[in-house]
């Protein structure tokens, strides 16, 4: 016995000293932990006992951790309680309300159009009425702002809001009663035939249900004959990554990276394509600008890793971090950035950024303008050091956005300064609705297709025009204008009286005949 105790003795003994080793660092790590914790609430409880004015505890707090968030990088953030609901609803694809766009017109809620289906729709809410009371208050006239608006008109689903309702040609108010219900936000605007082969989508974010949007919108244009696709992400911010893997996988043959990323420990998650998707034969144009980014990105950068269509425009915006959110029991949340993406080749395409500078990395844009980049792709330097290369042999480069294949300059083309006078007081919107108001009927009775090939603004619209925009203090010289300003004018005008009878779907078709990238980008 003494022998085998004897034979165990060191065994024993270094068991105890490694888990005493263990015991005392973790001991030490938590008091370190405690400590830290200790000082903050040190520091607040002082504040409460001894600081001279009184101090609001929950507020210091919040400022706290807004600030620490911003010293990380410029995509971690605080979301306070009373603002979560509005930050995610965009991304969930809903809320519960009467379903209007607005905008708020001399003090005034004026209907740019109700969303179709929506309970506002359903009761006969048009585009350019104007409410003037909500459940018998008088709200025209009382300094409203969007925030007020929400409060008023968005509830729980199956409450009921009235509305007192100014329509043009009534003499006396309207009262309609609305029954709140889900309103969907969509995320694709439009899709339609640019010509008899040739579709068009256009998503303004990567959201909980823009997949099942996208698919339903490419269904409906190969139905229609659609043998190539321009697919536009231009001022697209992005959003979910699981929408952007789902989207690219429709074009990619299987088993090809679609995107990785990958955490501090270099633990990487790859996303290949995993089924015939339903676009994999058809040729595909994607349009970015320097408004696209994050998932915009991983959906462009993975077509062109994969030689896979082309991607026209300018360089995107450069955002190549993944974000988590986490939610407190208060009801507030925080976004922090866990993983970096990257695509197929290998590319991180965030753009350089120094901690806790956020003005910096806001104005690289600026930058970028002034540098003469969005003019010329000859101004953009790329170090050698972040060269790629596709299966096909294409050159690439990582440090910054994607490059399109196809650089496509900012249009530059002024007009007189009189029509940017009347955009800037978005006078020429306003004189829209008008118009339709007085021929709603006229306008009704046609089908689009025919409005776009037929509708001409004539003299007698330019006059009227001419003299909405005086009563504005705006000065519209016809004699002036040149033939490239009417046609400006003319076709902002025609598109946004589209819009109030077609919605979207009137509204591009439109003023893509004065859309310079978008005529550029048809024709690759």
């Amino acid at each position: 016995m003494l022998n085998k105790k004897s034979h165990f003795s060191p065994i024993v003994f270094a068991l105890i000293l490694i888990l005493g080793i263990y015991l005392g660092k973790s001991l030490n790590f938590n008091t370190f932990q405690q400590n830290e914790f200790n000082k903050f609430n040190l520091v607040l409880s002082q504040l409460e006992e001894a600081y001279v004015d009184s101090i609001d505890r929950e507020e210091l707090i919040e400022k706290a951790v807004t600030n620490l968030l911003e010293e990380l990088d410029p995509h971690s953030y605080y979301i306070k309680a009373k603002d979560l609901s509005a930050v995610n609803e965009p991304m969930e694809g809903s809320f519960d309300g009467i379903g209007v766009e607005f905008n708020l017109l001399d003090d005034t809620i004026l209907v740019v159009a109700p969303i179709s289906g929506g309970p506002s729709h359903s009761v006969g809410i048009l585009s350019g009425d104007k409410i003037l009371s909500v459940n018998g208050d008088t709200i025209a006239g009382t300094g409203l702002e969007n925030e007020d608006v929400f409060k008023l008109l968005r509830g729980k689903r199956g409450t009921k809001v009235n509305v007192g309702i100014l329509r043009k040609g009534q003499e006396e108010l309207l009262d309609f009663e609305i029954t709140r219900d889900k309103i969907p936000i969509y995320s694709v605007d439009v899709s339609y035939m640019i010509t008899e082969e040739m579709g068009y989508i256009k998503i303004n974010r990567f959201a909980a249900n823009t997949y099942e949007e996208f698919i339903e919108a490419a269904q409906k244009l190969l139905d229609k004959g659609m043998q190539e696709l321009v697919l536009d992400l231009r001022n697209n911010p992005g959003g979910y990554l699981g929408a952007a893997i789902n989207i690219s996988n429709e074009f990619l043959e299987d088993d090809l990276l679609i995107v990785y990323t990958q955490d501090r420990s270099g633990s990487k998650e790859e996303y290949f394509s995993n089924r015939k998707g339903l676009l994999i034969n058809t040729p595909v144009t994607v349009i970015i600008d320097e408004g696209s980014a994050s998932a915009s990105e991983i959906v462009a950068g993975a077509l062109q890793d994969n030689d896979k269509g082309t991607i026209v425009g300018r360089r995107s915006f450069g955002k190549g971090l993944v974000q988590e959110q986490f939610e407190h029991p208060d009801g507030s949340a925080y976004r922090i950035t866990t993983q970096r993406y990257y695509t197929p080749t290998g590319r991180c395409i965030q753009r350089p950024y120094a901690k806790g500078q956020d003005e910096n990395y806001a104005s690289d844009l600026l930058q970028r303008i002034n540098t003469g980049e969005l003019l010329s792709r000859d101004s953009i330097e790329f170090n050698d050091s972040l060269k790629f290369v596709t299966p096909q042999g294409k050159i690439v480069y990582g440090g910054g956005g994607i490059m399109p294949d196809i650089f496509i300059p900012l249009d530059t083309n002024s007009y007189h300064s009189s029509i940017s006078e009347a955009i800037r007081k978005d006078l020429i919107r306003q004189f829209a609705f008008n118009y339709t108001n007085q021929h709603r009927e006229e306008l009704e009775s046609q089908n689009l297709f025919n409005f776009i090939a037929l509708f001409e603004i004539n003299t007698n619209d330019y006059n009227q025009l001419v003299a909405f925009c005086k009563s504005s203090e705006v000065k519209l010289p016809l004699a002036e204008l040149s033939e490239y300003d009417k046609s400006i004018l003319s076709t902002q005008l025609k598109a946004y009286i589209a819009r109030n009878i077609w919605n979207d779907d009137g509204f591009f078709p439109v003023i893509h005949k004065i859309d310079d990238t978008f005529q550029q980008a048809i024709m690759q």
